[in-house]
C-alpha cells in the first residue's frame, strides 16, 4: 500500500490554465474520488499522478518520494481508462499478460497473477476470447484485471462506467467497491457522476474550473457544504435554491424573506447573525428530501406552491413544483405515492435545521452557523 500527496500542482496549456495550485492527500489504502463538472481538470490531473502528462508546477509525491521526474512506466500505478485500451487482436489472456510479459515476469508467475485475477473478476470461462466478444461490463473486467495483475502501488480509473448502462454501471460499482475491500490498495477514481462518488469513495475531491471547491468525506459534503458551487453538485436530485433577504436578526439567527411567493413567506433560520447585514440579499439552499408536504396554508415555515409535474416511482417520487412570482422551481422527494396532480396547489414546509444559507455568488462561503446551533 502506498501514499500520494500532491503539492500546489499546476498546470497549463499554452495561455491555457488547467490546473491552479491543487493540494491533495491520498493515505493508505484509501479511495479517492475527483468529482466536478465537465472541463474542470479532473482527467488531466489523474494524468499527472500516472506520469503520462507533466506538471507545469508543484511536487508530487508517492510514498514519500519526489516522482515528477520519473517515468509513468517507473511509478508503479496502474490506469483504467474510459475506452478500455484493450488490444483488439489478443485474447483476455494476451491482454492480461502483456504488460507483465513486456517486464520479464516468469510465465508460471503470470499464469498464477492472471488465474488469481480472473477468478476474482469471474474471466476465468473468457480467458480465450476477444474484446470483441465481450459485453461492456466485461471489458472492463479485462481492464481492471489486466492492472490488478501488475500489482500496482495505487489504481487510477478514468471515469472507467460511463460507457455502460445504467444497470451495468450500478453493478460493477458494487464490484469495484468488493475489489477496493478485498485488495485493500489506494483508488484515485475520476468521475462526473457525484452519486458514484458519494457511494463509492472514502474521501470526495470536488474541483470546478481547474481549482478544489472542497475536499471531504461523502457526508462531509452533503451535510456541510463550503459554498453553493458544492451545495448544488452533490446530491441527488440538487440542492433547492430560493432567493432571500436578511430582514431582521437577533441572538437566534436570521430573519429571512423569501422571494417567489404569494403571500410572502418568512423562515428564521440559525445562522450567525453577524455575518449579513439587514437587507442583504443571499440564498437559502435546501434539499429535496428535506422539503415536507404539510397539512393546510398558513402554518410557521411553510409556503404554498404549484404543481408542475408528480413523478411517481412507486416506493418513492418527486413533486416538481414552480414558484407563483418566480421563474425559479421546487423539487420535493416524497417518500410512499401520493395523489397530488399537476395544476394542483400544495403547502410546503421548509425545516430550518435542514436550510443552508449562501451568499448570492456560487463559489463564495456559505454563511457560518451560530454557534451551539444544530
Amino acid at each position: 500500500m502506498s501514499t500520494l500527496q500532491l503539492k500546489h500542482i499546476d498546470k497549463r496549456f499554452g495561455d491555457t490554465v488547467v490546473l491552479r495550485d491543487i493540494d491533495l492527500e491520498a493515505a493508505e489504502g484509501e479511495f479517492v474520488a475527483l468529482v466536478g463538472p465537465s472541463g474542470c481538470g479532473k482527467s488531466t490531473l489523474l494524468r499527472i499522478i500516472s506520469g503520462l502528462e507533466p506538471t507545469t508546477a508543484g511536487e508530487i509525491i508517492l510514498d514519500g518520494k519526489r516522482v515528477n521526474d520519473v517515468s509513468a512506466a517507473e511509478r508503479g500505478l496502474a490506469m483504467v481508462f474510459q475506452s478500455y485500451a484493450l488490444y483488439p487482436h489478443m485474447t483476455v489472456y494476451q491482454n492480461m499478460a502483456f504488460g507483465l510479459e513486456n517486464t520479464g515476469t516468469p510465465k508460471a508467475e503470470i499464469e498464477r497473477k492472471i488465474g488469481d485475477a480472473a477468478r476474482m473478476l469471474q474471466l476465468d470461462v473468457l480467458l480465450q476470447r476477444r474484446p470483441t466478444q465481450l459485453s461492456g461490463g466485461q471489458r472492463q473486467r479485462v481492464a481492471i484485471g489486466r492492472a490488478i495483475v501488475r500489482n500496482p502501488k495505487l489504481f487510477l480509473f478514468d471515469e472507467p462506467l460511463s460507457n455502460l448502462d445504467a444497470e451495468l454501471r450500478v453493478q460493477m460499482r458494487a464490484e469495484i467497491i468488493a475489489l477496493h475491500q478485498r485488495l485493500k490498495t489506494g483508488m484515485i477514481y475520476v468521475t462526473h457522476d457525484q452519486v458514484e462518488a458519494m457511494t463509492m469513495a472514502d474521501k470526495i475531491v470536488v474541483l470546478r474550473a481547474g481549482q478544489v471547491e472542497q475536499t471531504g468525506t461523502p457526508l462531509e459534503l452533503y451535510n456541510s457544504p463550503q459554498n453553493r458551487f458544492v451545495a448544488g453538485f452533490i446530491g441527488s436530485p440538487r440542492m433547492n435554491f430560493i432567493e432571500a433577504v436578511v430582514t431582521a436578526r437577533d441572538g437566534r439567527g436570521l430573519t429571512l424573506a423569501l422571494a417567489g411567493f404569494e403571500p410572502q413567506a418568512t423562515i428564521n433560520v440559525a445562522v450567525d447573525p453577524a455575518a449579513a447585514a439587514h437587507g442583504t440579499a443571499v440564498m437559502l439552499g435546501v434539499r429535496p428530501e428535506h422539503l415536507e408536504v404539510a397539512e393546510g396554508a398558513g402554518a410557521p415555515d411553510t409556503v404554498t406552491v404549484q404543481i408542475a409535474q408528480v413523478e411517481q416511482l412507486g416506493g418513492h417520487g418527486f413533486i416538481h413544483c414552480t414558484l407563483p412570482t418566480s421563474k425559479r422551481s421546487l423539487v420535493v422527494q416524497f417518500q410512499g405515492q401520493i395523489a397530488s396532480r399537476a395544476g394542483a396547489t400544495v403547502t410546503l414546509r421548509i425545516p430550518p435545521a435542514a436550510c443552508h444559507v449562501f451568499s448570492t455568488a456560487a463559489g463564495e462561503p456559505a454563511l457560518p452557523p451560530l454557534h451551539g446551533a444544530g
